[in-house]
């Protein structure tokens, strides 16, 4: 086999690794719990999406316990109904006041609690998401952290509330947490309504497979082990001498 035609071969092949290692690392960090934001903006009010993904291969997710923050407390929580899904709001005292648009708040909710019906609990290789209104954000650059803690049907507890630093390697179990942003011009917020308990009309949908996820992160791989072998086949091309004429 000729140097260049050997070299162009494992160009192609680390490349196609490559894209295969970075596939399995997407897909292993979209087995955390974790949550998203649609609007993190200082001031205002935000819907929170818990991904919650079912990791035990013999039992089923039960209970998702999220507790809330203390430090910078929400005014408003309110609950987006799941299927065979009870939610708890639990309001508590605030360890200190707190000033908040200018209003003195000394309790908040401080924890949501969902339980499921033994038809709905998330089986292995599922998912479900669970969703709430949140409300007066904090100050832009704080970092909101929700230790959650999620329960099996074997009784097995499993503590998402490893703080995550950056510049080092992402723990094992780290809390679901997003960075508050600067305020919208039209952000609101100017009064701090009650701490809500009431639930949104919509209905979430039930579980479902928790593949899309890992389907994203496949076709991520594979795309760019395609790109890696084209690079390959283009080196190939080049390297072979041109028939004289």
């Amino acid at each position: 086999m000729k140097p260049s035609l050997r070299r162009t071969l494992k160009t192609a092949a680390a490349a196609t690794m490559t894209a295969g290692l970075l596939a399995a690392g997407a897909a292993a960090a979209s087995a955390h719990v974790h949550v998203d934001t649609d609007d993190p903006a200082a001031g205002g009010y935000s819907h929170l999406t818990f991904n919650v993904p079912s990791e035990s291969e013999s039992a089923k997710t039960s209970k998702l316990e999220v507790t809330l923050p203390t430090d910078t407390p929400f005014t408003s929580v309110s609950v987006k109904p799941v299927e065979g899904w009870k939610a708890v709001i639990t309001t508590s005292d605030l360890p200190k006041p707190i000033t908040i648009a200018g209003a003195t708040v000394t309790k908040a909710p401080s924890s949501v609690v969902w339980t499921a019906d033994e038809a709905h609990q998330i089986g292995p290789d599922e998912y479900q998401a669970f969703s709430l209104s949140v409300g007066v954000l904090p100050d832009a650059g704080t970092t909101v952290t929700l230790p959650t803690a999620q329960t099996y049907t074997d009784g097995t507890v499993v503590k998402w509330d490893e703080k995550t630093v950056e510049g080092q390697a992402e723990p094992e179990h780290p809390a679901p947490s997003f960075v508050t942003t600067a305020k919208d011009a039209d952000a609101h917020g100017a009064a701090v309504p009650a701490a809500a308990t009431t639930t949104a009309p919509s209905a979430a949908p039930a579980a479902g497979t928790s593949r899309d996820g890992g389907s994203a992160a496949g076709w991520i791989g594979l795309a760019a082990g395609l790109i890696g072998l084209a690079a390959g086949v283009t080196a190939l091309v080049r390297t072979r001498p041109s028939k004289v004429q």
